[in-house]
């Protein structure tokens, strides 16, 4: 039998699991899933015989050597940060990898022994980045064979929570690393050009700056930048073109409220708290206002914050018991973004029936033959319920799809790649459709970037 190496069995590996589970008997495979953890991977394997659970400490050699040893295709679900030494013994011991993260520097840099060595090493085969990668490139390939030249791409992705499970302020919940959303937008300035125009936000007014969406009868939404969107251009063989922007979608109002912690300094990740762990919510939300002991947490944060009582946005903050006095924090030495996830991942996690949704849409702006048109494509995905979402499924089953065809040898160009060839994204994305992930294509009025769409 083949054995598929999994480690990491969070989230985002319910539907990548079951996937392949399925397909063991029909593909002679046998599934050995690692985590630091075993307890969520033997409840997905289901006592299934064609797989196992085993305990792996990534951070120890020996065993995580002799794991990989023994595999035919490692696909790793760790955080990002914890790849590289994965990747760099699966080029010692001649293994194929396949990962839904962002390409590193340091990953790029084992390009030149996985192609010496004739492995593929398949990299953003998630939803954002995967998905979006292989669907845009499927229109943008599209385009060009017409010999049309390319004006405008703005892609938007968002994980939010499904209508009938949103039961929130903040139509919100985590459906995947609340870690990630907590920091998302650090690290830089987020980068796009619109209409010829490069623009750069700084982190203090991301969530200020967003744009409104209505996307395929599913409601409006808001988008705020990515991080870097430039470097698509050349990923997508667009360098020349004068809109491109990529972007989060939330719920409109999400942002606005998002921006208060980001003013407050609630999302630093850079220094620790003394005490944390005994801290009330009430004592954390204190420790960045003024101080005058006369005036309540209340008084204070409403001042600082310019509303009132009976604003929608205090609304939000109560409905997170922020100002409860008994309930702790509890995590030891914690920074202030660790604390902040702390208290929102007991207000914000999918209880056992939520379901969540995925919404992504594309826009694709082109000129042919003197006129120009405008495609917008869309996708809007349900999950079942807390273990089988739509975040695990649009994330997991292109990694196991991507991990089948390169194990049976139907995807073999080499190197650190990530899925814009048309012999990864083509047959992954006609497999996906079978599993409801469909994009709905139509032709609208070439508008451009439209400036009415942006607030701040």
């Amino acid at each position: 039998m083949k054995n598929i190496l999994i480690i990491g069995a969070g989230k985002s590996s319910s539907s990548l699991i079951k996937y392949l589970l399925d397909k063991s008997d029909e593909e002679n495979l046998y599934l050995t899933i690692g985590d630091i953890s075993t307890e969520n991977a033997k409840k997905l394997i289901n006592n299934h015989k064609n797989a196992e659970a085993i305990l792996i400490d990534v951070f120890d050699k020996n065993q995580r050597e002799e794991t990989i040893k023994k595999a035919d295709v490692v696909i790793s679900m760790l955080p990002a940060r914890f790849h590289l030494q994965v990747a760099k013994d699966c080029i010692s011991f001649n293994k194929h990898m396949v990962t839904a993260s962002y390409i590193s520097n340091e990953m790029k840099e084992l390009d030149v022994e996985a192609k010496k060595k004739g492995l593929v090493f398949m990299n953003e085969i998630g939803l954002d980045p995967g998905i979006d990668h292989m669907s845009a490139m499927q229109a943008i390939d599209k385009i060009r064979s017409k010999g049309a030249k390319m004006l405008l791409f703005e892609s938007f992705c968002g994980g939010l929570v499904a209508p009938e499970s949103d039961n929130n302020l903040w139509n919100y919940k985590f459906t995947w690393n609340p870690r990630n959303v907590v920091l998302a937008g650090q690290g830089g300035a987020a980068m796009f050009i619109q209409e010829g125009t490069y623009k750069y936000i700084p982190y203090h007014k991301l969530f200020r700056r967003t744009e409104f969406l209505k996307i395929n009868g599913s409601g409006n939404f808001e988008a705020y930048a990515n991080r870097d969107s430039l470097k698509y251009r050349n990923v997508y063989g667009l360098d020349n073109i004068p809109t491109m922007y990529r972007g989060t979608i939330r719920k409109v109002g999400f942002s606005r409220a998002w921006n208060i912690f980001v003013q407050l300094g609630m999302t630093d990740d850079s220094y620790t708290i003394e005490n944390s762990e005994n801290m009330s919510y009430r004592d954390f939300v204190n420790l960045f206002l003024a101080y005058s002991p006369s005036d309540s947490v209340e008084l204070k944060l409403r001042s600082y914050l310019k509303i009132d009582q009976d604003d929608l946005m205090w609304e939000k903050l109560v409905e997170l018991d922020l100002f409860n006095p008994t309930k702790k924090i509890g995590i030891k030495n914690a920074t202030p973004a660790q604390m902040l996830q702390s208290i929102l991942e007991n207000s914000w996690t999918l209880q056992e029936d939520d379901k969540d949704m995925i919404v992504m849409q594309h826009l694709f702006g082109y000129e042919i033959d003197g006129k120009k048109h405008q495609i917008e494509s869309s996708l809007v995905v349900l999950g079942e319920n807390q273990t089988y979402t739509a975040m695990a499924k649009t994330v997991g089953l292109p990694v196991a799809i991507a991990a089948l065809k390169i194990l049976k040898g139907e995807i073999k160009t080499p190197g650190v790649q990530l899925p814009i060839t048309k012999e990864v994204y083509a047959p992954i994305l006609k497999e996906l459709e079978n599993y409801g992930i469909i994009f709905k294509e139509k032709e609208t009025t070439y508008l451009g970037y439209n400036p009415n769409n942006v607030v701040g």
